[in-house]
């Protein structure tokens, strides 16, 4: 079956395989997080999105080995289950300089605007945008063999921007998305914090709502 990435807490994960990539989603959690498995294909290092909730299932996915772990964003429901993953594991563990601090897991890697992120011989490119938290970064795969993958965390969802703690947050959260992730092309695929994914080219034409509504 082909990729959908409608997945529940409790339900198996659903699985992308790309020419150079595996990816893998499982939901996790009271908060129905969502978190992401990237396998490089060459040389089977793995890197996990968001060690959130629920410890013993990301360990069954992922396995014996993992060489890091990226934290999206401070917010706790992302990293909940950072300390025991990352005890059982040995993974190396990053996250957004901006936020850091707000993550009670030492972060080995600090991760600005513009950096690379190695899984393998895999590059993903990390993207620092200020809304959400100071610090939250999403992660770029521009697939040679297809269209781009964008882990959002929870900086873009199917419907808008994450949740902002006032105007001038949900301002910089949009100008930042807008400059950054969506001059991508439309079948970039969307892999959000929680729920199910979009694309760019389906949320692209709501930009001016989401502006003019403001949050």
């Amino acid at each position: 079956m082909s990729y959908h990435g409608a997945v529940k807490v409790g339900g198996p994960p659903d699985v992308r395989e790309l020419a150079h990539l595996m990816i893998t989603k499982v939901a996790v959690g009271p908060m129905d997080n969502n978190a992401y498995l990237l396998r490089c294909r060459a040389t089977d290092e793995q890197l996990l999105i968001d060690a959130a909730a629920d410890a013993p299932t990301l360990l069954e996915t992922v396995g014996e080995r993992l060489a890091t772990v990226v934290t999206t964003h401070r917010h706790g429901d992302h990293w909940s289950a950072l300390a025991e993953v990352v005890a059982t594991t040995g993974a190396r563990t990053a996250a957004g300089r901006h936020d850091a601090e707000g993550i009670p897991v030492r972060t080995d890697l600090p991760l600005d605007d513009g950096d690379t992120l190695r899984v393998g011989e895999v590059e993903l490119t990390v993207r620092h945008l200020v809304g959400h938290t100071p610090g939250a970064i999403v992660l770029v795969y521009d697939d040679p063999q297809g269209h781009p993958h964008v882990f959002t965390g929870d900086c873009l969802f199917p419907g808008g921007p994450g949740r902002t703690s006032g105007p001038a947050d949900f301002t910089s959260l949009l100008d930042g998305l807008e400059a950054k992730v969506f001059p991508l092309p439309d079948e970039t695929w969307i892999y959000p914090g929680h729920g199910n994914d979009t694309t760019l080219g389906t949320e692209r034409p709501h930009l001016p709502e989401w502006r003019a509504r403001g949050w």
